[in-house]
């Protein structure tokens, strides 16, 4: 790949503790995300990397994170799109959608996310209120970030079936044991995901699924490798996943690991997962 590839980052974080606390953020695994990630932070990082466009994605199940998003992407020339949350389960999502659009940033807004891999129950997603919120999601013209542990992947499988209309996003490549280095039954389940034509993925994650202090390139491939089978260059798209990245590498280590698990593909593929398969399904101006 060449310096002037262009990459959209479909995937990345900011927050301000002042504001509000990241209830997720425990442990001494997670000590270093204990601080403020603003997108002054993150430019120059990305500015480096060749980045031209980032979607800003949710982090927290709170109402008013995606308004203050919709702020931050108006008044931005790098955050093309927000992904966003609302509660799923309420029976007025289609008018919560609606008023986030009339915000400033709120042409910015291009999906909704929920933290399913958090929810203790692995159908969570088959929930007939749930179902009825996404298809609202789908009706007002947004897709569907799904992040998800592997193990809750069966359902995702279920639910992108009965949602044809819907576009279901997997982030982090459906969190597959890196780590463990083990490739089933994630690879199966994301091949079954696969097959419905109404899903995307996004490669980004792999490097915090691995051992954050050991992991090489050649641990992440088998996972990298099995997702652009499965999906294809056209239904694939990089995320950094910054900050949260920053717990095994750089913002620059990031795109270099992404850069050499898509060696084999062509100069227009490796153009649709660096930037025009999110610039597609996210509606990116």
């Amino acid at each position: 790949m060449t310096g002037q590839q262009r990459i959209v980052d479909a995937h990345h974080h900011v927050w301000d503790l002042s504001v509000r606390d990241q209830d997720w953020i425990t442990g001494d695994e997670l000590a270093p995300l204990r601080r403020n990630f603003a997108l002054a932070d993150l430019e120059p990082e990305a500015r480096a990397a060749g980045v031209c466009a980032t979607v800003l994605v949710q982090t927290v199940t709170v109402p008013d994170e995606t308004p203050e998003f919709l702020a931050l992407a108006h008044d931005s020339d790098l955050v093309a799109g927000v992904v966003g949350w609302c509660d799923l389960t309420a029976p007025d999502v289609a008018d919560t959608l609606a008023a986030l659009r009339e915000l400033p940033g709120g042409d910015r807004l291009v999906g909704i996310r929920h933290q399913v891999q958090g929810e203790p129950d692995p159908g969570w997603l088959l929930r007939p209120d749930v179902l009825r919120g996404l298809r609202a999601v789908a009706a007002a013209g947004l897709v569907h970030d799904v992040v998800v542990q592997a193990r809750q992947l069966p359902a995702t499988v279920q639910a992108a079936a009965l949602l044809p209309e819907l576009t279901f996003v997997l982030d982090h490549a459906g969190k597959p044991p890196v780590a463990a280095a083990e490739l089933r039954p994630w690879a199966d389940d994301v091949r079954a995901l696969a097959a419905r034509p109404n899903t995307v993925c996004k490669l980004s994650g792999l490097v915090t699924e691995a051992d954050p202090r050991t992991w090489t390139v050649r641990d992440l491939r088998p996972y990298a490798d099995t997702v652009l089978d499965a999906f294809g260059p056209g239904r694939l798209m990089f995320g950094s996943d910054w900050p949260v990245c920053r717990l095994a590498a750089t913002y620059g280590e990031v795109v270099d690991a992404a850069r050499t698990l898509t060696d084999a593909l062509t100069e227009d593929e490796r153009a649709r997962v660096f930037a025009t398969t999110a610039e597609r399904v996210y509606g990116l101006r």
